[in-house]
């Protein structure tokens, strides 16, 4: 669906930072939104997680950079990184091309999959509210 200008699948979950996740059988993949990538700018490196770490929900575990920003992604949810998305490292820019497919980060397998559900999710009622404040919030002036 669209939200003012902005591509946003109610099939996913997002934290408050616009990363996405998606529950793909007992694992969920994991990348940056469309409001997040456009507010960024062209992204220039990605720090990719390596496979086997340890996550732990609301805890740093890579950064994404941008000519203007740098930006840290945070575990969603407890569990262990199963892979991670290798074109990044030679083409970060994927996420500004398809944040929602060919740019996805990484896959993890979470300890406990009901802790997706604390993301937001859901139809236009849910999500346009948070997506309409944080156009606000970050508006160039």
């Amino acid at each position: 669906m669209k939200i003012a200008d902005y591509e946003v699948p109610e099939e996913l979950y997002y934290d408050e930072y616009h990363f996405w996740c998606r529950p793909e059988g007992d694992e969920l993949v994991i990348g940056m939104d469309d409001f997040a990538q456009r507010l960024a700018g062209d992204i220039v490196f990605v720090q990719l997680p390596f496979v086997g770490k340890a996550v732990t929900r609301g805890k740093k575990l890579s950064k994404v950079e941008s000519g203007k920003w740098l930006g840290t992604v945070y575990g969603p949810a407890d569990g262990e990184i199963t892979a991670v998305n290798e074109e990044l490292e030679e083409n970060p820019g994927l996420i500004n091309e398809d944040c929602y497919g060919k740019g996805w980060m990484y896959r993890m397998r979470p300890a406990d999959m009901g802790q997706v559900e604390s993301l937001r999710h859901g139809g236009k009622d849910v999500l346009e509210p948070w997506i309409m404040q944080d156009v606000e919030k970050y508006k160039q002036d």
